[in-house]
């Protein structure tokens, strides 16, 4: 009797728990779709600030030589580099600046024929009198922040500047930059990246684009009204005394510049941006490249929020300071959101009547008509800024939806790891010496990156994610929405694109 008096309560209120469970799914839902397009309106207004107050003030400046010229070490970390150390190394070399107060540490934590190519580049140009020194250290502890910091601890300059092996300084990078040291509270200053391929293919000019908004808008506008922004990791130059300061370089993000950064502007120093003088890098040329970049900066964006938002909070600082910080530090949390807003439609979608499948679609219809003209706005001015036709551009909106889509569950977990406190190995990105467009040799290089398995089940969900839209139509009646159609076509782009990458491309 007690069973069966259970079974009829469970079945009288069976009902009524799906309707809740639909209820709550339809109320995070809408909450998630209000978040993200918070976000677009953050860009919005970054996009304004930037045509209202910064535009003008980019131009190129006058080289104002300091009284006197300070000394400058140039630190080039590498790890396993063989097709663009040699071109780096030269390209340190050949700054315009007084011999006696420059000097190059290469910090060298090879374990491949890397090795080799440095020793031999850095014995021909001491021959010639340049001031470098090939540092090797017997363990790689702390990765890239490990050797900036041994490598400080052994710099003479007052100045540290730094660049990864894949940028290309032009000589008088140093004696454009120097001069803003000249105030004392300056503690670093940031570069703007430019791009040797962007031409290079769709994946290239997308990524080039993001990357001209990140610098030209948000780290202008920043910059301009006196927020807090950070240092890239490359192309820029540091005071030692605000490096040693904060507290040095630190291992315990994968993210070691946007953490050092933060914590020297808490420390009062003043950060300059030079959209003015530019650096040319090489972009990434394979899909799983780019994610696996994109996978560390995710994470250790997550890392640094979660390390430095308390303290940034708890500090005496502008309210529009502490505001500013923390859209940039919760940036990669957009991707957790767009995959919880898209899932739990579908569920909706698939579980629900009709109405309440019409209301999330008209919710998802909207936010996705927000995305693209917020993001249109976004890159419109970025082009524009560039000196570049919105037109012609805004063709790669789409791109950066679709892939931004394609990598939206692998960019959630790595938010999800840094969150959680989950430690893992610095992955650095391959680079591969390439610049013309035509130039197909990296698909027999070396570094080749484990790309088979994420692209598989990438390309499957792809085509999961399309099935569970026609059956979500088919059983309403209504249009599929349009975020999991936007997840499905990008699934298949970017799992289909890394596994006809993976074919071309021996292993090691």
């Amino acid at each position: 009797m007690g069973g069966g008096a259970f079974s009829l309560l469970t079945s009288h209120f069976k009902p009524t728990l799906e309707v809740v469970t639909i209820l709550v799914l339809i109320a995070l839902h809408v909450g998630a779709s209000m978040l993200l397009s918070a976000f677009g309106l953050h860009r919005l207004y970054l996009a304004r600030e930037y045509r209202r107050l910064v535009r003008r003030r980019f131009r190129r400046r006058a080289e104002c030589a300091p009284e006197p010229w300070p000394s400058v070490t140039v630190q080039l970390p590498l790890y396993n580099e063989r097709y663009v150390a040699e071109r780096a190394i030269r390209a340190l070399a050949a700054l315009e600046y007084p011999k006696e107060l420059l000097e190059v540490q290469v910090l060298d934590d090879s374990t491949d024929a890397t090795s080799d190519v440095v020793a031999r580049v850095v014995r021909e140009l001491r021959n010639r009198g340049v001031r470098i020194h090939h540092m090797r250290r017997a363990v790689r502890t702390g990765f890239k922040a490990g050797a900036l910091a041994e490598g400080l601890a052994k710099a003479s300059g007052d100045l540290v500047a730094i660049f990864d092996a894949d940028f290309i300084p032009y000589p008088d990078f140093l004696r454009r930059i120097v001069g803003e040291f000249d105030r004392a509270d300056v503690g670093m200053v940031q570069a703007r990246w430019s791009h040797i391929n962007e031409d290079h293919s769709l994946l290239t000019k997308t990524q080039a684009l993001q990357l001209d908004a990140h610098f030209t808008l948000e780290h202008g506008v920043r910059a301009a009204k006196g927020f807090f922004f950070n240092f890239n990791g490359t192309a820029g130059v540091w005071r030692k005394q605000a490096i040693r300061d904060a507290g040095g370089w630190q291992a315990d993000t994968l993210t070691e510049d946007l953490d050092l950064s933060y914590r020297a502007q808490l420390r009062g120093w003043r950060f300059v941006y030079r959209d003015d003088v530019a650096v040319p890098a090489e972009l990434p040329v394979e899909i799983a490249a780019y994610r696996q970049q994109q996978q560390r900066w995710a994470q250790g964006g997550a890392q640094s929020a979660r390390k430095l938002l308390p303290i940034i909070l708890r500090a005496r600082l502008p309210r529009s300071i502490k505001r500013e910080a923390t859209w940039h530090l919760l940036t990669h949390f957009t991707y957790p959101l767009l995959a919880f807003v898209t899932l739990a439609g579908l569920a909706v979608g698939l579980t629900a009547d009709s109405l309440a499948a019409r209301w999330v679609l008209a919710v998802d219809g909207a936010l996705l008509t927000f995305a693209m003209g917020s993001l249109g706005f976004f890159y419109g001015v970025t082009a524009e800024a560039r000196g570049g036709r919105w037109g012609k551009r805004l063709l790669l909106v789409p791109a950066i939806m679709i892939l931004g889509a394609g990598i939206a569950l692998s960019q959630t977990m790595a938010v999800v790891r840094g969150l959680a406190g989950h430690r893992t190995p610095f992955r650095r990105t391959p680079k591969y010496d390439i610049a013309a467009a035509t130039d197909q040799s990296w698909r027999t290089a070396a570094y080749r990156l484990p790309v088979a398995r994420p692209a598989l089940f990438e390309f499957l969900a792809g085509f999961a994610f399309l099935g569970a839209g026609a059956l979500e139509a088919m059983r309403n009646n209504v249009l599929p929405s349009g975020l999991v159609l936007l997840f499905g076509v990008g699934f298949i782009c970017v799992g289909g694109g890394s596994l006809m990458q993976a074919l071309t491309r021996p292993s090691e």
